[in-house]
């Protein structure tokens, strides 16, 4: 911006091209001074090793500015005579000297022009209809006046008083008499005026005694602590003017006079002075020296800001600036110290002001971008030391509001933040790329200012979540009375989405302009402090409770919202947002919560199953326990899994479809387990068919028979009893025992129906199920559970039907039928007990399975019956007479099954009596027939192997009247002696075992 000051034509600056955005508010209220204020904001440019007050540093700056605008080459400029001619103190004795002919410059009559071009420059505003420097409340004694030069208004503007300004001007008058052929930088100012002004100058002896002790101050400061020139430890001048000084402070010299103190103080001051800083002029050195030099000058700067409007320039501040700029002859200041010096001030009159007037903001970002454009051309270490300062001191005050801008801003000055952030990016900018040594050496590319937006949107939003973690700590401890608190990180998510909302609607907009990814940023950040809160949560969860899932559902919730404005403001990114989403871990709060609830299905049929281990060992099958004639434990089983159903559908979780087939294989599985252990140990059909016994021929004619047939009796009895002696002492494996089981597994296959009903019921009513959840069927069947009950149902109707027939009956069946002579021996023993345990099976079963045990029973009784016949060792023969009897009492044995059209179907009993039906006419055949039929079957199955010597036919069990086995064993039992000749002779059977 130093163009500004190198050439007041211009009429534009880079503040008037890019416009700040238009404040929120027109009148802005005062910023809360807890919030932005900075009272102890200290200057940056040095602090004065001397004594020197502000008001002494002012008053010497005054004297300063007098003495380079009254002997300035200025050309004379037009004066207003009117308006000095119409002055009410005119012909005042303080104002003689003011337009004295020799002072053009503080002559200048102060214009009217409509616009300054400075202020249009810096975008600053005038006081406007507000009373300008100098005005005073209207009072009887006359009408205020205005400043007519730039003198007058400059005197107004530092609070000089007439007296003290008309004894600087006859100061001044006298010294500028000597000055002939000489500039006023020649001079030491302090020193001429302690040589020109005497005590009866001054109205009393304390004024006298504060201004020497001022000046001698000042030439301290700038010959001895604050040097131009540094100081050689060796200098005799340097003693003996600081001895002299200290000397005159506690004892005031005699000034006015060329006596020999002034003499001696002279010599000394003019021997440092005088001293040449390398350049070739013969200016004396004794006030441009730092920090004293930018002290001063911030003091002349500090005048073109209104005394009774701070946050607005004077009128006429482009000629007040052109006489301030005369002083840097004197003061050793440069276009680069001007520039640093006013953005300094600029920014400081933002601050002290209250921070309302965003104008001056704004100008002191403008400066700085010419205090930028200094930066990259000079090396000079001093400016470097105090341009350094100076931003750090910028930077650190907008920094310390950026760092924590949530507690800074609010709706009420939220508008300020744009100008805060420009300038502390700016500041930081030139310090990283022009400061910074560091940078300069490794010539790094650095986006600075979108590194610092960084900082500011991560260190806020921590703060920020610290704050809303607190408030919810307390929120929750407020609550513990209350039914049901929210738990502290489920308030904490709330509040975090909030914080998240209000971030992207309010900062975000205005920070965008330096991080594309403002946004993003800021949710990240608040992704990364949550997630640290929840990880360490999920990590203590150790069961499933309402607070755990709200948590977590909370959690959850608060994710997707910060990836979503995450993903939104990413659009447009290169990367499409990918570095700031894998800023985002997943919380895996919905695992956290599947788990949870995995664990608490592995509970709850961990319990299940031990409940069916110990009721099943206490489970009698007692029929008469209840009407539907299954068992209790079965309809406990049930219950408990419909409660385990309805408490799962009631867990506040968002994934009830995700985790229902969990629940239901589990449940499959206990009820698997269930039907499993029911019908384990209840033998099957195989335990029951007792032994075949070797093959024999008849004997024919033997009048030991009977006594054979006895003892054969005897041994098949004893082998079938061991075979089954593991069933007879449990109660719990009777007839009405197995058919209570039946009826379990019966009701548990039918109750899988009404189950999966049930879950569908369920879904329907689940708040996150979805029209994909109803289409897939898999998910909500038991598939295990049926396919057992199916095949425990019939394991249990064999198992029921073999032992009705071969041990319960086998003292009528195995033992009784046609053992001896067939005629006195027929099946009527045997169909009366089998009509009675048929009626004890339809008095137990229900209706639905009743038909399929009736129907194997009709199985094993056909079974039962084959095997007498062709298995029944040598207690049994068998004519072809004997052949009509065979057929009589198998026709009663289906009639018993028929019941005349009341009991099985006859195409069923048709169905399973076929086997019986194909055998029986083998025993009314010839023996020859049958010899020569099984010869040719023989040779069929064994081929040309078997003409030498027929091979014996193993037992398949299979019986077919075309197969070997069946007709060699109707052979075996034909009373015939032809059959016997056969065995014994192709076979060598015996007659007896």
């Amino acid at each position: 911006m130093a163009h500004l000051f190198r050439d007041l034509s211009l009429g534009h600056s880079k503040r008037e091209s890019t416009p700040p955005p238009p404040p929120l508010q027109t009148k802005p209220p005062p910023m809360p001074t807890n919030k932005l204020t900075s009272p102890d904001l200290q200057s940056p440019l040095g602090q004065l090793a001397s004594q020197l007050t502000d008001s002494d540093l002012r008053l010497t700056a005054y004297d300063v500015f007098l003495a380079v605008c009254r002997t300035s080459a200025s050309k004379p400029l037009s004066t207003s005579a009117s308006s000095i001619a119409d002055s009410p103190s005119q012909n005042s004795p303080g104002q003689n000297h003011n337009h004295s002919p020799s002072s053009p410059a503080l002559q200048r009559s102060l214009t009217s022009a409509a616009a300054s071009k400075m202020k249009k420059a810096l975008g600053l505003k005038s006081p406007g209809s507000k009373k300008s420097p100098g005005s005073a409340p209207s009072s009887g004694q006359g009408k205020s006046k205005r400043p007519t030069t730039v003198g007058e208004l400059m005197r107004i503007q530092m609070r000089v008083p007439e007296s003290v300004d008309a004894r600087v001007r006859r100061a001044l008058l006298r010294i500028g008499g000597g000055l002939v052929g000489r500039r006023i930088e020649s001079v030491v100012l302090p020193l001429e005026l302690l040589q020109q002004l005497k005590q009866s100058d001054f109205s009393d002896q304390q004024e006298y005694d504060a201004w020497q002790k001022r000046n001698l101050r000042v030439l301290e400061a700038g010959l001895l602590l604050h040097p131009r020139v540094p100081l050689d430890k060796s200098n005799n001048a340097s003693q003996r003017l600081r001895q002299i000084i200290h000397a005159a402070l506690d004892r005031p010299i005699e000034t006015g006079k060329n006596n020999e103190s002034m003499q001696v103080l002279r010599s000394a001051v003019m021997s440092l002075a005088s001293r040449s800083d390398g350049s070739l002029s013969d200016s004396c050195h004794w006030a441009n020296g730092i920090p004293l030099n930018l002290r001063l000058y911030e003091m002349l700067l500090e005048m073109c800001f209104d005394i009774n409007d701070e946050t607005s320039v004077v009128e006429e501040v482009d000629e007040l600036m052109e006489q301030i700029k005369k002083t840097w002859v004197i003061l050793g200041i440069n276009q680069m110290l001007h520039n640093l010096c006013f953005a300094w001030v600029l920014f400081h009159h933002f601050v002290s002001t209250g921070q309302v007037e965003m104008d001056l903001l704004y100008a002191a970002d403008g400066q700085l971008a010419e205090v930028a454009k200094d930066a990259k051309t000079t090396r000079d270490p001093e400016y470097s030391k105090i341009l350094s300062s100076t931003l750090s001191s910028i930077l650190g005050w907008a920094e310390k509001r950026l760092l924590a801008y949530h507690d800074t801003f609010d709706s009420g000055n939220v508008y300020t933040m744009q100008g805060i952030v420009s300038l502390g990016v700016s500041a930081a900018k030139i310090l990283v790329e022009d400061v910074s040594t560091e940078y300069r050496r490794k010539r790094k590319e650095v986006d600075v200012a979108r590194n610092r937006i960084d900082t500011y949107i991560r260190s806020s939003l921590r703060t920020a979540f610290a704050q809303r973690m607190e408030k919810a700590d307390s929120s929750r401890r407020a609550s513990k009375n209350q039914p049901n608190p929210l738990p502290v990180l489920a308030i904490l998510a709330k509040d975090v989405g909030e914080l998240a909302v209000h971030e992207k609607q309010v900062f975000s907009p205005i920070l965008k302009g330096w991080h594309p990814l403002a946004a993003g940023v800021a949710v990240a950040t608040l992704h990364s402090c949550y997630a640290n809160e929840i990880k360490q949560f999920i990590s203590g969860i150790t069961e499933l409770t309402p607070d755990a899932v709200q948590v977590l559902r909370a959690a959850d919730k608060l994710e997707k919202d910060l990836v979503q404005i995450a993903v939104e403001d990413a659009v447009d990114s290169d990367d499409g947002g990918k570095a700031i989403i894998r800023e985002m871990p997943p919380y895996e709060a919905e695992t956290a919560i599947a788990n949870l609830v995995k664990g608490w299905i592995k509970t709850r049929l961990d319990r299940l199953k031990e409940w069916v281990d110990r009721n099943l060992q206490q489970e009698v099958w007692n029929p008469q326990a209840n009407q539907e004639g299954f068992a209790l434990s079965a309809v406990e089983t049930l219950r408990i899994i419909d409660e385990t159903l309805d408490a799962f559908f009631q867990l506040p979780i968002p994934a009830h479809p995700a985790l229902l087939p969990d629940v239901i294989v589990g449940l499959d599985k206990c009820l698997q387990y269930y039907v499993i252990k029911a019908k384990s140990g209840c033998a099957s059909r195989n335990t029951y068919i007792p032994t075949m016994p070797a093959l024999t021929r008849c004997e024919i004619g033997s009048k030991f028979q009977g006594v054979w047939k006895k003892k054969e009796k005897s041994q098949n009895t004893q082998k079938r009893n061991s075979q089954v002696a593991t069933m007879n002492g449990d109660k719990s494996f009777g007839i009405p025992q197995l058919c209570v089981r039946i009826n379990t597994l019966h009701h548990i296959r039918s109750e899988m129906d009404v189950l999966e009903k049930r879950i569908v019921t369920h879904l329907r009513n689940c708040e996150s199920a979805h029209l994909e959840d109803f289409s897939n069927g898999l998910s909500k069947r038991f598939e295990l559970t049926p396919a057992a009950c199916v095949e425990g149902v019939q394991q249990l109707s064999e198992a029921v039907a073999y032992k009705i027939v071969f041990h319960d009956l086998s003292h009528v069946l195995w033992d009784g039928l046609y053992v001896g002579e067939p005629s006195s021996s027929r099946i009527d023993p045997l169909l009366q007990e089998l009509e009675q345990n048929l009626l004890v099976i339809s008095e137990t079963v229900h209706d639905r399975v009743r038909t399929r045990i009736i129907t194997d029973i009709m199985k094993a009784s056909c079974d039962g019956f084959l095997l007498v016949l062709l298995a029944g060792g040598p207690s049994r023969a068998f004519s072809r007479q004997d052949s009509q009897i065979i057929e009589d009492d198998f026709k009663a044995l289906k009639d018993l099954f028929w019941a005349n059209g009341d009991g099985l179907p006859a195409d069923l009993i048709d169905k399973f009596s076929a086997t019986v039906r194909d055998v029986l006419p083998l025993f009314r055949t010839d023996t020859e027939s049958l010899i020569e039929r099984f010869k040719r079957m023989t040779l069929e199955a064994y081929g040309s192997s078997a003409r030498s010597r027929l091979p014996l036919p193993p037992t398949s069990g299979q019986w077919n009247p075309t197969e070997p086995n069946t007709l060699l064993r109707v052979l075996c039992y034909r009373n015939d002696e032809a059959a016997s000749r056969f065995l014994k002779k192709t076979y060598n059977l015996p007659k007896k075992l």
